[in-house]
């Protein structure tokens, strides 16, 4: 085996890559044009940039955005959803809009499988898991030749209270692969969620049967080019919940990875959480197309049950994540006199103007190069030089529509790029009840350390953290994750009804079923760990939260019910601003997990600062409107407990940190950017 553990996070515009040399105990990172239309050339190519060979990769784990790329633009197999005979439209009737009654502009998600391609299948199951009415066999099998015919490429399967007894599922995958052939796709309710809601569970066979013949074709052919280029251990792939599996398994369950790229930076944050003590972290990932949020809460990453995309439900334990089109590559535009940024980007082809690849239209990065705020000659690792009068021609033209000169016309951008931002993290964090002015900012992505004081400036934040490699942070953190697998059991008791034994059973045999499948992941019996927990409710309610069972929460024990209920109540309270603590609660499901530990890069303390003094150059920048001298500081000449103040400009290969005038850095043990306002600092 070789030394280097290594990650790589495919972004709309770079390729980032991350390598650990365990044998000097040293990181690099590299970066790479991604590449749209073959996204394996701009993977090898970031592998080129920081190892020697393939083959002196010991570890590898890859963060993909092909299924949710596949989903957002619309462009998965075309499906054939198999529904319960007399309740198969109940992926069309769906939900009401619960949050949005009173939106006269609302639209009702457009789903992605149309009526005409949905089929009613006699059979039934109850709602105890008995049957009442056999499998039409028939029918599923005149439902393949419409497959035949019409060129679906995947079938969607989703019975009712095929969670309590999935045998007709199961019988109808067997006779479509009979009719089909093994190795087409079949996605089954309860496999994809094993969950009550119908319609929801629906939702997710339907999402992974959509994505999962392209996400399964992408990382295949991503593991012939690297086992052909000399890899000898197996591809890992990063899952929304924070977890990874083998290439293998995430291609039986690709559905666990669409949102695998973006929630890197989570795990990540969740990582400098534990090295630095800071409990409560907002992570603000901006890259070339998108801007992500994240929270970390009392050092964990904010996850749920559930997640929603346009609309569209899903059904899988997912890190939240909060995205908006504004990225550096997000392109500005004039909408009834009006200035908008995004969620158009131009992304890597042609890209923003200054790219010099044919592009024309003005971008966020556009208009920080014509502020000064980048350096033309040392983008991207010096792998790019930016063509500043071509992003000074199309910022201009765009400013003649707003009577604006072109460095007002940058500000503006820069200023609505902001606002958008600063909203998406009010999103994440406000309307849930959180005060982002508890959190530090940690800044990451390409782009994230170059508008982050800002943000943190219109939202109140004291402290912001760039990290080390900021642009491959995402990367970085998949490297300090392991091996999950989620496991749920549906179960409904009042508490006053809760069979305390039958419950301690239930999980003991989840925790059984959930080791046994790390045996398929390479984890050895002694780095295998579970994790428990329940969804609660109260009496009549609908929605539940997830309250996590602790090793001295052994159901039987007489204080286990006070002890859950007084965790979901404060729980509620944190949520909803109030709780009713001694109410009747409901069970509603169980939640296993189980974690292989696959090892982890050590933590790397930054060498300390020779000196005081802080090797820079002076560029002129502008800041509302005024050149200002500004120090322009290479990050490698940085050590630390090295000190300087706004305004600076800090460059590294992978991304571009903007410290405006009246703040300070101070450079931490770990080789962060710590940047406070000037006056908070001398107080």
């Amino acid at each position: 085996m070789g030394s280097y553990r290594v990650s790589m996070d495919i972004g709309g515009t770079f390729t980032d890559v991350v390598t650990y040399d365990e044998d000097t105990g040293t990181f690099a990172a590299g970066k790479a044009s991604t590449t749209p239309g073959n996204l394996s050339e701009g993977v090898l190519e970031g592998l080129g940039s920081v190892i020697g060979r393939t083959s002196d990769i010991g570890f590898l784990v890859h963060g993909t955005t092909q299924g949710l790329n596949a989903f957002l633009e619309r462009r998965g197999v075309k499906v054939l959803l198999l529904g319960t005979a007399g309740a198969e439209d109940s992926y069309h009737i769906a939900r009401g809009p619960r949050t949005r009654l009173y939106d006269l502009h609302y639209r009702k998600p457009e789903p992605l499988v149309p009526r005409r391609d949905v089929r009613g299948i006699g059979g039934r199951i109850a709602a105890d898991g008995s049957e009442l009415e056999p499998l039409d066999e028939a029918a599923v099998r005149l439902a393949a030749a419409d497959v035949r015919a019409q060129g679906h490429g995947a079938v969607a399967v989703a019975f009712l209270f095929s969670y309590k007894n999935p045998a007709h599922e199961l019988r109808a995958r067997e006779i479509l692969l009979a009719e089909l052939g093994d190795d087409f796709t079949v996605s089954l309710s309860h496999e994809a969620a094993k969950e009550w809601r119908e319609y929801e569970r629906t939702s997710s066979a339907v999402v992974e049967s959509y994505t999962g013949p392209i996400v399964r074709r992408y990382l295949l052919e991503l593991e012939d080019r690297l086992r052909s280029d000399g890899l000898g251990v197996p591809l890992h792939v990063m899952q929304s919940s924070g977890g990874i599996l083998t290439a293998e398994s995430a291609r039986a369950r690709p559905l666990q990875t669409l949102l695998s790229g973006p929630v890197g930076g989570a795990i990540a944050c969740a990582e400098l959480s534990r090295q630095s003590g800071r409990r409560n972290l907002i992570g603000v990932d901006m890259g070339g197309t998108s801007f992500d949020v994240s929270l970390i809460v009392d050092g964990e990453p904010d996850v749920s049950a559930e997640a929603q995309l346009e609309g569209l439900p899903m059904l899988m334990s997912v890190v939240n994540i909060h995205t908006v089109g504004a990225g550096g590559g997000s392109v500005a535009w004039s909408e009834a006199g009006g200035l908008r940024v995004g969620p158009r980007s131009a992304g890597a082809r042609p890209g923003p103007a200054c790219y010099g690849r044919g592009g024309t239209e003005p971008t966020v990065t556009d208009a920080n190069l014509v502020l000064g705020r980048i350096d033309p000659e040392g983008f991207a690792g010096g792998q790019m030089t930016l063509d500043t009068d071509a992003a000074k021609t199309a910022v201009a033209a765009l400013g003649e529509s707003f009577g604006l000169d072109t460095t007002e016309m940058a500000e503006g951008i820069c200023t609505v790029a902001n606002s958008k931002m600063a909203q998406a993290i009010r999103t994440i964090t406000v309307s849930r009840g959180i005060e982002p002015r508890d959190s530090s900012l940690v800044a990451f992505g390409g782009a994230g350390p170059m508008h982050a004081v800002f943000l943190a400036q219109e939202l109140g934040i004291a402290e912001t953290i760039v990290p080390r490699f900021p642009g491959a942070f995402s990367a970085w953190g998949m490297l300090q994750t392991r091996i999950r697998k989620d496991f749920t059991e549906p179960y409904f008791f009042l508490d006053a009804d809760l069979d305390a034994a039958d419950m301690a059973a239930t999980l003991r045999r989840m925790q059984e079923q959930g080791l046994a499948t790390l045996d398929d992941e390479g984890v050895k019996p002694e780095q295998r760990a579970v994790a428990h927990a329940v969804d609660i409710r109260y009496e009549a309610q609908e929605y539940t939260l997830t309250v996590p069972l602790t090793d001295a929460d052994e159901p039987g024990r007489p204080e286990f019910l006070t002890a859950v209920a007084e965790r979901f109540a404060q729980q509620h309270q944190d949520r909803y601003g109030h709780a009713n603590l001694g109410a009747p609660i409901e069970f509603v499901a169980l939640r296993t997990t189980a974690f292989g530990d696959l090892g982890k890069p050590a933590p790397q303390e930054w060498p300390v600062a020779r000196s005081e003094e802080v090797p820079h150059v002076v560029r002129t920048v502008v800041f509302d409107g005024r050149p200002c001298e500004t120090m322009l500081i290479r990050r490698d000449d940085l050590g630390a407990a090295h000190r300087f103040a706004g305004p600076a400009i800090v460059v590294e290969a992978t991304a571009t940190t903007v410290v405006p005038p009246g703040f300070q850095v101070t450079v931490d043990d770990a080789g962060s950017l710590i940047i406070r306002a000037q006056q908070e600092v001398e107080a």
